[in-house]
């Protein structure tokens, strides 16, 4: 028999957690037809010895809904191995939206996942204006990866309420309106909405981002349309203080699993050193709902940002510092060096937030006036130290004298990777939270499957590799209701990770490149080992190199 695919002598691992196993794979017409001792030819074949097959494996926690207009492979997730991706997350995106409000879609994808408004006005293409609209420009549009949406709350109130979403929580009649969009966004194949309650997601002019001023009256009749529809997941990023979950949120956790009647998948449990005992102590609180379908997202890699004071995301959190957002430099500059505003940043590291203040984690990386070379390296603290300065003072002077240029690196969450293990191993929880396409000058997570498969597979041998394959591949893929994927099977969707275990991995950091649109500089991460990443039966990467085949398809929402 001839096939479009023929893989030989792979080591199967299917995603369904069961043991490996030698097998040939044949593919006709984007689905996987035979698995097994496979006789015959196919127009391409791919000898997988000492490699192995796995699905491709599925991100539920990206942010490439503008990425999407400039890059048709969604990079650098597809290097990784990554065939599939969710997008819309954290309740920010930019559908629905009225042409003369882009701006503001944009500035909020600025403040909240601290992507470049030069490179979001020369990247955005803006062929829609309604969700479904957005849908299906991004399938005429084409792509090498496979691309799910849920629907961003953010847009949806901005787009009936305008500036007032912003400012108060909807009334009656516009709640109706905006519950009527997102049933019309459903039944165009979304795969549920999004929200954030997290103080540090800022919107436009440092304003709270619209989503956040959703009454619980609002969010009971979004969390219905998930329930009549019988299908959806709703994703929240909930927590303030990192994996603290307090009364207020677990009431909101609680009404949403109860008036949705399905899943929702929450961020995050992190490990930092000033709460050590915080993620275990709210598995344990929550346990009620992680039974009803609540699920906590983790990450199995470090966190270590690179920031400047020209994009403070970092400190979002902290009402201070809410002037220096979308200011020109000139105007950072002048608050900075205000003493009023020194005095508040210095009380509002009194609490725990996002940015611990442990300025010995705070080391400087990059600088723009050669004459502070001598500093890289350096961390804040000790530079204080010998000034005789105040480490808070210290900070801001230096970014100043630098012209806001300086870039700072901090390891924010999970420094201490013995104790990742505990939060990754848990079937309770998902692993995820790339932010693939967000934050795209300071970090790049969006290697983290093969940081699982590099790091706590091979080398410290944490979980098996068939454990770890199902957790990045048929988990993910069940909670959006991805029915044809994350698993290898005859029938289902011909998407492939095959990779050498032997060499599979990331690095810890990035490598800086300046290839967005206008030459806006980016994070990205460069895979290790994987020699092939198949969507719907193309080849899309081969050894590393594009080859050029665009068979992703638009995931919609109950035929996905």
């Amino acid at each position: 028999m001839a096939y479009d695919l023929l893989i030989r002598n792979g080591t199967v691992v299917d995603g369904t957690g069961a043991p490996r196993f030698r097998a040939d794979i044949a593919v006709n017409n984007g689905q996987i037809v035979e698995i097994g001792k496979v006789s015959g030819h196919a127009r391409q074949t791919i000898d997988a010895t000492d490699l192995i097959v796995a699905p491709g494996f599925v991100d539920p926690h990206t942010h490439y809904d503008a990425q999407i207009c400039w890059d048709d492979i969604t990079t650098p997730s597809c290097w990784h191995g990554v065939t599939s991706v969710v997008m819309g997350n954290c309740g920010v995106g930019l559908a629905p939206c009225r042409p003369e409000t882009r701006a503001i879609a944009a500035w909020d994808l600025v403040n909240v996942e601290a992507i470049p408004f030069d490179v979001l006005n020369q990247g955005v293409t803006w062929d829609w204006e309604t969700f479904p609209e957005y849908m299906d420009a991004a399938a005429r549009r084409g792509s090498g990866l496979n691309l799910g949406f849920l629907a961003a709350l953010t847009p949806f109130r901005h787009y009936v309420l305008g500036d007032a979403s912003m400012e108060r929580a909807a009334t009656v009649d516009e709640t109706a309106q905006i519950t009527q969009l997102l049933r019309e966004a459903m039944a165009a194949g979304a795969m549920g909405f999004t929200t954030t309650n997290v103080a540090q997601h800022i919107g436009y002019q440092g304003r709270p981002l619209a989503c956040r001023n959703a009454s619980r009256e609002e969010l009971i009749s979004y969390a219905n349309v998930l329930r009549d529809a019988g299908r959806g997941t709703i994703e929240l990023a909930l927590t303030n203080e990192v994996s603290v979950v307090d009364d207020s949120e677990y009431e909101l956790l609680d009404m949403l699993l109860r008036e949705s009647g399905r899943p929702v998948t929450w961020l995050a449990l992190l490990n930092r050193e000033d709460q050590p005992s915080a993620p275990q102590d709210t598995l344990i609180r929550t346990a009620p709902l992680l039974a009803r379908g609540a699920i906590p997202q983790v990450t199995c890699r470090p966190l270590i940002v690179q920031i400047d004071l020209r994009k403070p995301f970092i400190f979002a959190n902290m009402a201070c510092w809410n002037p220096v957002f979308n200011r020109t430099p000139e105007e950072q500059i002048a608050i900075y060096r205000e003493q009023k505003f020194r005095d508040a940043f210095r009380d509002a590291l009194k609490t725990p937030m996002i940015f611990g203040g442990d300025w010995v984690r705070a080391v400087i990386h990059e600088v723009g006036n050669a004459a502070l070379r001598p500093l890289l390296g350096r961390n804040v603290a000790e530079i204080a130290r010998e000034c005789g300065h105040d480490a808070v003072d210290t900070f801001l002077d230096l970014a100043i004298e630098d012209g806001l240029a300086m870039q700072f690196t901090y390891e924010l969450f999970n420094s201490d990777e013995s104790r990742i293990p505990e939060l990754i191993t848990d079937s309770r929880t998902m692993i995820g939270l790339s932010d693939g396409g967000a934050h795209v000058d300071m970090f790049c997570d969006a290697g983290y499957c093969t940081y699982l498969l590099g790091t706590w597979v091979r080398e410290r041998e944490v979980m098996s590799l068939e454990h770890a394959v199902r957790r990045i591949t048929s988990e993910p893929a069940a909670l959006f209701g991805i029915q044809q994927r994350g698993r290898l099977a005859p029938g289902l969707a011909a998407d492939f990770a095959i990779f050498d275990l032997a060499r599979v991995g990331s690095q810890k950091r990035g490598e800086m490149r300046h290839d967005l649109p206008g030459g806006g500089r980016r994070l990205v991460m460069p895979a290790q080992g994987v020699e092939y990443t198949i969507v719907n039966g193309q080849v899309l990467f081969e050894h590393g190199r594009d080859t050029g085949a665009r068979a992703g398809q638009v995931l919609r929402g109950g035929s996905a």
